[in-house]
């Protein structure tokens, strides 16, 4: 049975090496709730970064992807199935109207509902998608006053990510995403409004529209075109994803823990696997378990270990 620790409490996690015979030690209960926020470029792992830390934490996960938050299209909005969830609780992840427009404003009304839905458990939320503007919108709203937050980047070189995602497209087609869109199309459709703004729907548009009268090789041929467009929109959206991240750091001062992915990316099955767990998944682990137990690195006997931050004040007073 899985046990819920409050994370809110000052709970040393027993697999550390914590020293206690420090008198300088004062634990003191954090001031504001703790938040996770894990963002990343389209097809970095955020997603799988997420369900790792929330099966080693107690924690529930609050999907920011603006299209993964709709009904339907599951293949290509790329929701995760729920195999792959682990049995994690996921909140806001295909419960919108496809045909409505979910806002920024709309997600941060209802990412906050769903927060204190989780803090009013004792569990950790985490926040993770691709939609930064979402996550923007929701840190500055007056986010930061009452939640502490750790943000969690996932990087992958871009050339490396491009291969990437150009394999995932292939697979997404494979698994049905053509059939999947076309019950889905509508002649005369605004691609403007609800899940059509998805990418992998308005690039079909064309071949739907001519595939009942086109010979054989006219359909194989747009339909080869909507996929290299679907492909290259997806390379344009993970540099734009990027160059956000880069101005969320760089112009506003957002601290990011970094985790570079590129090299999970070049290896295969075990290597890839045991290469995710040392360079994303045991970092990650490493600095939410920092960010939730207030513990900082110190060199004890030769070694590293972790131990309660000290105040100055405090310190200072003995």
């Amino acid at each position: 049975m899985k046990l819920s620790v409050p994370v809110s409490k000052q709970v040393i996690d027993p697999s550390l090496d914590v020293p206690t015979n420090n008198n300088h030690l004062h634990l003191h209960a954090p001031p504001k709730e703790k938040v996770v926020v894990v963002i990343g470029a389209t097809g970095t792992g955020k997603s799988r970064l997420s369900i790792d830390l929330a099966t080693r934490f107690p924690a529930e996960i609050i999907n920011s992807d603006k299209m993964q938050a709709y009904r339907g299209l599951d293949i290509t909005t790329n929701k995760i199935t729920d195999e792959e969830s682990c049995g994690v609780p996921h909140h806001l992840l295909g419960i919108i109207d496809p045909e409505s427009d979910f806002s920024a404003a709309s997600f941060r009304a209802m990412a906050s509902v769903s927060l204190q839905s989780i803090l009013s458990r004792g569990r950790l939320p985490i926040i993770a998608g691709g939609s930064n503007s979402f996550i923007e919108a929701l840190i500055d709203a007056n986010f930061r006053s009452k939640y502490d937050c750790c943000f969690l980047w996932v990087d992958v070189a871009m050339p490396v990510l491009d291969s990437f995602v150009s394999n995932r497209v292939d697979k997404m087609v494979e698994r049905g995403m053509v059939d999947e869109v076309r019950d889905f199309f509508k002649p005369n459709a605004d691609y403007t409004k609800g899940i059509r703004r998805a990418i992998g729907v308005p690039e079909f548009d064309l071949f739907f529209q001519v595939e009942s009268f086109s010979d054989e090789e006219t359909r194989a041929r747009i339909l080869a075109e909507a996929i290299d467009k679907i492909k290259m929109n997806n390379s344009k959206l993970a540099r734009r994803q990027l160059e956000k991240i880069h101005r969320l750091r760089n112009m506003k001062g957002w601290k990011m823990h970094r985790l570079d992915a590129t090299a999970v990316f070049r290896k295969r099955s075990a290597e890839a696997e045991l290469a995710w767990e040392e360079l994303v998944a045991g970092p990650g682990a490493a600095v939410v378990r920092r960010f939730l137990y207030n513990l900082e690195p110190v060199v004890f006997g030769g070694r590293k270990v972790l131990r309660h931050r000290v105040p100055l004040m405090a310190a200072a007073s003995h």
